[in-house]
């Protein structure tokens, strides 16, 4: 279970756990017993806005690429995020920002490729955030973009021939840096599912995937003490269905700040993303 409850488990319990299911596994199974209902709720609230969005769009945005934006309160970081994204070499693109209700999108670039979402209301949900991209759009392809970092230029055209040759998931390597432009580390290592079962270094940043009817991240908005995170539960039930491929080329920058980790995304997190 990875927190609260899975430390009330006996050691010898836990350890037996780990070796043969995985300590996410677990993880994912309790959470998702135990906040059932408020999952429910999140996935009603999902259909509720998606019903009200598709009213508001003029056209579906259509493309080869899909790239999805959630954003909260972060105009600054998002106008850099989005010129990366359609800064991309490859340009058959629709990139689509979803707010999550902050309303503090500040100025963003003019440009046609760009479609801004708003939330009815602060979904704390940058999961539910990412399906509304998803759910109001077509595209062979799908990415994805956190508000804070940016793209390479050579990301989209990185992943797509892997995308076109079968794969269903491909990931990159990230550069992880500091506020003051000093690197963390490089974030990338080969899929092994049973390794993923206990531990994540698949970053959604680095993730493109090809389209399917199930493609759709856990709209619940999990607090910050919960592991582990939509990221990984994404990853972790698509690779039992799609062929993964990990590329270690470096294609995104990922800034490391105090909201880039396990935060709630709330109007008391001062801008946390995650």
């Amino acid at each position: 279970m990875g927190n609260r409850d899975y430390g009330l488990l006996p050691g010898g319990v836990k350890q037996a756990l780990r070796r043969t299911v995985g300590r996410y596994v677990v993880g994912e199974t309790w959470w998702r017993v135990k906040f059932a209902a408020e999952r429910a709720a999140a996935r009603r609230a999902e259909d509720a806005e998606i019903a009200r969005l598709a009213t508001l769009l003029p056209a579906t945005p259509t493309a080869l690429f899909t790239v999805a934006i959630p954003t909260y309160k972060r105009p600054e970081a998002l106008a850099r995020a989005v010129r990366s994204a359609l800064a991309q070499t490859v340009t058959d693109l629709s990139v689509v920002v979803v707010d999550d209700g902050g309303g503090e999108l500040g100025a963003l670039p003019a440009d046609p490729r760009l479609t801004v979402l708003s939330l009815a209301r602060n979904h704390h949900s940058p999961g539910l955030a990412r399906n509304a991209a998803i759910r109001l759009t077509r595209s062979p392809f799908v990415a994805f973009l956190d508000d804070d970092n940016t793209w390479r230029p050579h990301h989209l055209e990185t992943v797509l021939p892997a995308l076109r040759a079968g794969a269903g998931l491909v990931y990159t390597a990230l550069h992880r840096s500091r506020p003051d432009g000093s690197t963390v580390d490089i974030l990338g290592r080969d899929f092994d599912r049973r390794a993923h079962a206990d531990t994540a270094w698949v970053d959604v940043n680095a993730v493109a995937v090809r389209r399917f009817p199930g493609l759709r991240f856990d709209p619940w908005a999990r607090p910050g003490w919960v592991h582990p995170r939509e990221d990984w539960e994404f990853t972790h039930r698509l690779s039992a269905a799609l062929r993964v491929r990990h590329l270690p080329e470096v294609t995104v920058d990922y800034a490391v700040h105090a909201g880039s980790y396990f935060s709630e995304w709330t109007t008391e997190a001062l801008g946390a993303g995650k």
